[in-house]
């Protein structure tokens, strides 16, 4: 992968005084710099348009179009990950983060619908068995959060985030399984792969990831999340408990649907950890 921001960045120490004039020029707005002409940039550089030509052969472009498009896929990105935005001072910066959480949370229950809910409930306790599908990121810890949720209603569950095993696992899966597929993209392939594969031989499949995606289009039950990341690229991503949110939702209604049993397990829980380590009645289940 060739990073050209990157490779004009860190080679600005070494470039002749009209090569950091055009470097300069593209780098403070490469986006821009990427529709430009080559005798709009030369002007902008204040240099000739030869100078352009003999710019990106030192880039190791064949011509200016292949510079262009080099710019093309790098703006892609987007600005706010080529521009820093001036964070909030301290004080302001705590609320702001909890203020984007809460805001997340109300937009993104809004969009759960019980009705869908209830019935992906009912297949997680009716499934012989349940794999649970995520990978990179958050998809991987959550991955792994719905299965310690839903494991100590005695249910047979794995989570698994290796994009191998995942298909493996598929290709073993039948009409009695269910899998949980997440990812906040819903773009992600080693994911759509494995479920592709999974109903293949019949098996069940819901999802938490975003609606319209390819993996929301794969999903009979889907649980869908929404993203609304800000500018401010340093704080850590809402959308983590969109996600979160969908899986403590799916978790208490399944809990329900046999709550006499499932409260007899929790209370087992509770027994062996309160002897293993202590604590009072308050502590949570796990640590």
């Amino acid at each position: 992968m060739f990073d050209i921001v990157y490779e004009l960045r860190q080679r600005l120490h070494e470039f002749s005084p009209v090569e950091v004039r055009i470097a300069t020029t593209i780098l403070a707005d490469v986006d821009a710099a990427a529709q430009y002409g080559v005798t709009e940039l030369a002007e902008r550089a204040e240099v000739s348009a030869a100078a352009i030509s003999r710019f990106a052969k030192t880039l190791g472009c064949e011509h200016v179009r292949e510079l262009r498009a080099r710019l093309a896929s790098a703006s892609a990105v987007g600005k706010r990950f080529l521009e820093q935005q001036n964070a909030p001072p301290v004080s302001a910066l705590f609320a702001q983060i909890c203020d984007d959480i809460q805001a997340c949370l109300r937009h993104n229950l809004a969009n759960l619908q019980e009705e869908v809910v209830q019935q992906l409930a009912d297949a997680v306790c009716q499934a012989r068995r349940i794999h649970v599908f995520g990978i990179g990121g958050c998809s991987t810890v959550f991955s792994q959060e719905l299965q310690n949720r839903l494991m100590r209603f005695g249910l047979p569950i794995t989570a698994c985030s290796d994009a191998v095993v995942m298909k493996m696992t598929a290709a073993i899966l039948g009409p009695q399984d269910l899998v949980l597929a997440l990812s906040v993209s819903g773009i992600t392939p080693e994911v759509t792969s494995a479920v592709e594969i999974a109903r293949t031989y019949g098996a069940r499949v819901g999802a938490i990831t975003r609606a319209g995606t390819p993996l929301a289009g794969l999903s009979d039950w889907l649980l869908p999340i929404s993203i609304e990341e800000t500018d401010f690229v340093f704080k850590p991503s809402a959308s983590r408990y969109a996600m979160m949110l969908a899986i403590d939702v799916l978790a208490t209604t399944t809990a329900l649907n046999g709550a006499s049993d499932n409260h007899e397990h929790l209370r087992r829980i509770k027994l062996a950890l309160d002897r293993y380590r202590g604590g009072d009645s308050r502590l949570p289940l796990g640590d």
